[in-house]
């Protein structure tokens, strides 16, 4: 996420580096770099030069520690301004209504509306154990209804049938009705999309807004699309009542300009981000953790929330205790631990919110990605029971029989067990004293003894 951003704004910052203090000219220098970093994320222009001033302004003002390096100082008012830029706090959805709370989705076709409206569904549900209803207002594209049905089926959200043949008003007012029956704390209602905008899609979903008064219409936009998902989120603003924005596909956007250009334009918050396919691929969007990831500080926070809510204790516990006890750690281990770095979203995806990852060699980042890791467990579900239980039988014939059964080299799989070889034996150290010797070699190694 934003990799081409948070390279060249590095790059833009080390101008500083080395200098005994923030001057006029060595901050215009830098901020000449920042501003074409910015130009090349695909960020507005205008959003481009209030940031610029805004940093220039502070960078020479009273808000410079004289405690701090020109590059911390820099560091820390880009930071602030970015985070001003995204839009200061999350802003939570707003459901104090009268049950059904009404959400309505707008966007372009393609955005992501429907998958969207699923993974909202799924957030209210799982997140804020909501009762969560879905209907889908799209008579213009017959496939749109059958998806949205097929969608609410796997996240556990009711689907209340409409057809190509009604009405898009009354198919909302007749869901709210049936919301209002049921008892359902919330109903989403996913409308048409254009390929672009038109005045009959904009008249057509004014008039759903006006009739159902939802209290929350949130703008589906594609961060790919750069500085156009901020044009077209302007356009719609312009007619509706937007109350957020969901920016979908934002784990692809190596640019950042949607991000960073949307909420100045708007003047709407981004309320949430979509980072995958996978129907739990919806996050609350945190505009100091985007900021702070932006700057190659990662975003510890986000991911101990989702360490605690995707990582299944009860294994994890069970791990533990298991090598504690000395038990030897199997193959069988080892594929639970990669099954679990895959539910959350990968070791690329955990490495990106760490501290300091950014800095990194290339080579070093290419070596870490969840490719390797599906290749893992593709080789260990290859192999046998007993091959899994004594991986020292894996030999000639059975290495190459493995290799073809899982669609890769005989070199894979050496790879493999090598790799696993080296966690075993890591996690021999864990095992009963051996973790006190660890955390006291490692005390040692601190100023004075001091443990950690």
């Amino acid at each position: 996420m934003f990799d081409n951003l948070k390279d060249n704004l590095a790059k833009s910052i080390q101008k500083v580096k080395g200098q005994a203090t923030l001057t006029e000219d060595n901050i215009k220098e830098a901020m000449r770099e920042v501003r074409i970093a910015l130009l090349e994320a695909d960020v507005a222009l205008p959003v481009v030069k209030s940031f610029i001033e805004q940093v220039k302004t502070r960078a020479l003002g009273e808000d410079v520690l004289t405690s701090l390096k020109p590059d911390q100082v820099l560091i820390k008012i880009v930071q602030e301004e970015l985070t001003n830029t995204l839009g200061s706090t999350n802003e939570e959805l707003n459901l104090s209504a009268q049950p059904p709370a009404v959400i309505l989705m707008a966007g372009l076709q393609g955005a992501g509306k429907t998958t969207s409206t699923a993974k909202l569904a799924k957030y209210l549900i799982e997140r804020q154990k909501k009762k969560v209803m879905v209907v889908s207002a799209d008579v213009y594209r017959p496939a749109a209804i059958e998806q949205l049905q097929t969608v609410a089926d796997q996240v556990g959200a009711a689907f209340f049938p409409s057809s190509v043949i009604d009405d898009p008003i009354s198919i909302g007012k007749n869901a709210v009705a049936a919301a209002k029956k049921g008892f359902y704390d919330v109903l989403i209602v996913d409308t048409a999309g254009r390929l672009a905008v038109d005045e009959a899609m904009m008249q057509e979903i004014k008039g759903m807004q006006q009739s159902l008064n939802p209290i929350e219409t949130l703008f589906v936009v594609d961060a790919m699309t750069g500085q156009d998902a901020a044009n077209t989120a302007k356009a719609f603003s312009e007619i509706l009542d937007l109350t957020g924005v969901i920016l979908t596909k934002l784990d692809g956007d190596a640019r950042g300009g949607a991000a960073l250009s949307v909420r100045d334009i708007v003047g709407k918050p981004i309320k949430f981000m979509g980072m995958g396919e996978k129907m739990d691929a919806l996050e609350p969007f945190h505009p100091e953790r985007i900021a702070s990831n932006i700057l190659g500080m990662g975003d510890v926070l986000s991911l101990v929330e989702e360490i605690e809510r995707k990582v299944d204790k009860k294994k994890a516990d069970r791990m533990a205790k298991k090598i504690q006890k000395g038990a030897k750690f199997t193959l069988f281990d080892f594929r639970e631990q990669l099954q679990q770095m895959n539910d959350m979203g990968g070791m690329s995806s955990m490495m990106d919110k760490l501290p300091g990852m950014g800095n990194l060699p290339d080579a070093v980042k290419n070596q870490v990605n969840d490719k390797s890791s599906d290749k893992m467990i593709a080789i260990i579900n290859s192999m046998t029971k007993k091959e899994r239980k004594f991986p020292q039988l894996i030999k000639g014939s059975r290495k190459r029989r493995i290799a073809t059964g899982s669609g890769n080299e005989i070199q894979d799989v050496t790879r493999m067990l090598k790799q696993f070889t080296q966690m075993q034996k890591m996690m021999k150290k864990f095992s009963g004293k051996g973790m006190m010797k660890m955390m006291g070699k490692l005390a040692g190694k601190m100023p004075g003894g001091m443990p950690f």
